[in-house]
């Protein structure tokens, strides 16, 4: 199955068994927001659940809070959001499409990548066991040639960032012979730059209405609380503090699912050091969240570091945390040195001191910033990217059958344990009932009753259950279950009594956490 096709199916089981769905669907439907069903909600937040406790409490010196979507608006004109915050944008006049000139080039770079990952497979194939591939991309011709245009066009491109040339960006999207994927032509507009937040008004009357901005970031949120946090739990340098929230971006080029979209959630931290050590605390929290994603076991091959080219105007150093996607390899998480461009913003602005005592020293500063920052909707299109599986399975008949499972893993499941009475009688249901009511205050749990037992197995691997209990005549008898594992189909005969150790062995997230320490 092509890296397309899988893309489409993982969208339509989103919607099909209760994951995503288009927002105001029933009207048609609103661009690039989505609405989080009943198992995209479990497990959205089992996800925030994972990065909340691996942040506040694994970490004795970073703590969290909840700031408020509405805030003052010189906030943003302090952080460079209202001068600053723009994509840059070009038009296709035949396709009336818009794009976002900068990624438009990426694409153009990933397809070269693309052409030397061929050679490199190709390669690989036809020399086996001995294929040494250093040497290989160090000496092939069609992959000398490629990268030498890769880096010509890399080095152009990151130049163009740099200095914001907006008529360079154009430039190389001619050079290139870029098209437009709708009209295949290369009739573009000049490049121009485009705010992205939303902006409304605060206030009774016309004449006194306030003009305000839906948050971009929840960053900002964390640095007008600093002083705050700092004095009211007397924190010392150097500590964090984590949020997760809502942010607002007026996208105009939203696509891929829920990859980018107008309304998402974000968990950031900021971790506030004394000047000098950021680039230290920078390479810790780097390494200590890719650690956090491999943890998931989705494969290590599968996250790389991204170093930005153009570093935003308030950083000394940046990197993003890549996924491979079934759309490439895309941003989930960023890590960014700021700087004390923030809080010496905000000091400026608002009149007020923002600085921290230092008994070591003996002296006051305004402290720098490591920022992690992940997109939970981008965590969530990960988990679902990862976990999604199609593979041939005995039919029982001496046929063969297909099976979608999401090999979730088990901590972040939606639903923990299903609990199925063989038929509708015999006592069986009211035991099966009996089981719920004994571990539902642990777990998510979930009855069910309809259609035989394979097809409830088959819509339990569709929305990711690791466990499904099956009550027969025999646990009538003698008081055990049928438990059977969603990875392996393995099925073992356990008591009753046994059921809620086996599962919270598995589910709980001390398990994820074990691999971070």
């Amino acid at each position: 199955m092509n890296q397309e096709d899988l893309f489409k199916k993982l969208i339509a089981h989103s919607k099909e068994y209760g994951f995503i769905f288009p927002s105001s669907e029933i009207y048609d439907g609103l661009g690039a927001v989505y609405d989080y069903g009943q198992n995209g909600v479990e497990l959205k937040n089992n996800i925030k659940k994972y990065w909340w406790e691996s942040m506040v409490l694994l970490n004795e010196n970073v703590v969290g809070i909840d700031s408020a979507i509405f805030m003052h608006p010189t906030i943003w004109k302090a952080s460079g959001h209202v001068d600053a915050f723009n994509d840059p944008l070009i038009d296709n006049k035949d396709s009336k499409k818009r794009y976002r000139a900068d990624a438009l080039i990426e694409e153009e770079l990933a397809k070269i990548e693309g052409k030397i990952e061929k050679e490199v497979e190709k390669a690989r194939g036809r020399f086996g066991a001995s294929f040494d591939e250093k040497i290989f991309r160090e000496t092939n011709p069609r992959v000398l040639e490629n990268q030498q245009k890769w880096d010509a066009l890399h080095n152009r491109f990151a130049a163009a960032l740099n200095n914001s040339d907006l008529g360079e960006l154009k430039q190389i999207i001619e050079d290139n012979e870029i098209v437009c994927p709708i009209s295949g032509t290369r009739n573009w507009t000049e490049v121009r730059q485009f705010n992205l937040m939303f902006s409304t008004e605060m206030g009774s009357t016309a004449d006194s209405s306030l003009k305000i901005y839906l948050r971009p970031e929840t960053a900002q949120g964390i640095f007008v609380n600093y002083l705050n946090v700092q004095k009211s739990g007397r924190m010392k340098i150097p500590f964090g503090i984590a949020q997760i929230g809502k942010a607002f971006r007026n996208e105009i080029v939203a696509r891929q699912f829920i990859f980018r979209m107008r309304e998402f959630e974000q968990m950031e931290m900021q971790f506030f050091v004394r000047p000098g050590t950021e680039l230290d605390w920078f390479e810790k929290w780097k390494e200590t969240r890719i650690k956090w994603h491999k943890a998931l076991g989705f494969g290590d091959s599968n996250y790389r570091f991204h170093v930005h080219e153009k570093l935003a105007h308030y950083a000394n150093a940046a990197v993003d945390i890549e996924f491979k996607f079934p759309f490439g390899f895309k941003e989930v998480e960023g890590i960014h040195s700021r700087t004390d461009f923030d809080l010496s913003q905000h000091q400026k602005y608002s009149g007020k001191k923002i600085q921290y005592f230092d008994p070591e020293l003996n002296e006051s500063y305004v402290p720098y910033v490591v920022e992690t920052s992940i997109g939970v909707d981008r965590m969530f299109l990960q988990v679902l990217s990862a976990s999604y599986c199609e593979e041939e399975i005995d039919g029982g008949d001496g046929g063969k059958d297909t099976r979608v499972v999401l090999r979730l893993p088990a901590p972040l499941a939606p639903v923990k344990l299903a609990v199925m009475p063989l038929i509708k009688k015999d006592g069986l249901p009211e035991k099966a009932r009996g089981i719920i009511d004994e571990l539902k205050f642990e777990f998510n749990c979930q009855y069910d009753e309809k259609d035989s037992i394979g097809k409830r197995y088959r819509r339990q691997d569709a929305i990711g259950t690791p466990f499904c209990v099956t009550v027969d005549h025999q646990t009538m008898e003698d008081d055990t279950v049928t438990i059977r594992y969603r990875d392996t189909m393995d099925q073992e005969r356990v008591a009753i009594d046994q059921v809620k150790s086996i599962i919270a062995g598995q589910v709980n997230l001390k398990r994820l956490f074990e691999k971070l320490m």
